[in-house]
């Protein structure tokens, strides 16, 4: 399996890139702000060829791309149902006033195809199968998305879990009840050998972050 990532310079998102393989189909992983340019040079030195755009959540910060990246290719866009509005309507899931300049855009669309995306669902994807669960917390309608094959099981943990730390509970939709609910019920039944690709930061592994995380440790 083939995981390249990189983080926007504006806002230290991650975004991913998964494929089985070099010169194979792909699915992108959150391509935020002015990722374009990053992700571009991803697929041609590998390349690769993208056929889906799947998000974690829908902060801006993780979608901001979205749109010119699924039109370049036409290419379908998943997203959990309680966060596709903020798609055309990014300033309800941070609290701002709505059109309030967002990076230099003032205007925000859905792209042509938006398929959404349920708890447990699998979605086969570029030669792969992704476990779709949801988790809330950081926001109402945030999932992580999990794989497994003939290499150690992998986990897109958006902004659930991070390496040391979780996703802020403070903004529209997020609550931190939910949060250590999906914690408990989704991130510490998983096995440690785990390695986990995180929305901001630096990968981790399961293994680890239940043993140094305080968020876990306290559950």
């Amino acid at each position: 399996m083939l995981i390249e990532g990189f983080a926007s310079a504006v806002t230290d998102t991650n975004c991913w890139v998964v494929a089985p393989g070099a010169g194979e189909q792909c699915v992108v992983i959150d391509p935020g702000i002015g990722v374009v340019p990053q992700l571009d040079e991803v697929l041609a030195e590998h390349r690769l060829h993208p056929v889906a755009v799947v998000l974690t959540h829908g902060h801006y910060d993780h979608t901001f791309s979205v749109v010119p990246v699924c039109e370049a290719r036409d290419v379908p866009a998943y997203i959990h149902p309680a966060d596709r509005g903020q798609l055309a309507d990014p300033w309800s899931g941070v609290g701002a006033p709505k059109g309030t300049p967002m990076f230099g855009s003032l205007t925000f669309a859905e792209p042509e195809d938006v398929r959404e995306l349920a708890n447990e669902d699998k979605i086969s994807l570029a030669g792969l199968d992704f476990a779709v669960t949801h988790a809330p917390g950081h926001s109402a309608g945030s999932v992580v998305f999990g794989l497994t094959g003939d290499d150690d099981a992998v986990l897109f943990s958006g902004d659930v879990l991070f390496a040391g730390s979780i996703g802020r509970v403070d903004l529209p939709g997020g609550s931190m009840a939910d949060m250590q609910r999906s914690l408990t019920r989704v991130v510490l039944p998983m096995d440690d050998a785990t390695v986990v690709h995180p929305g901001h930061g630096p990968s981790t592994s399961i293994g680890r972050e239940r043993r140094t995380n305080p968020y876990l440790r306290d559950l």
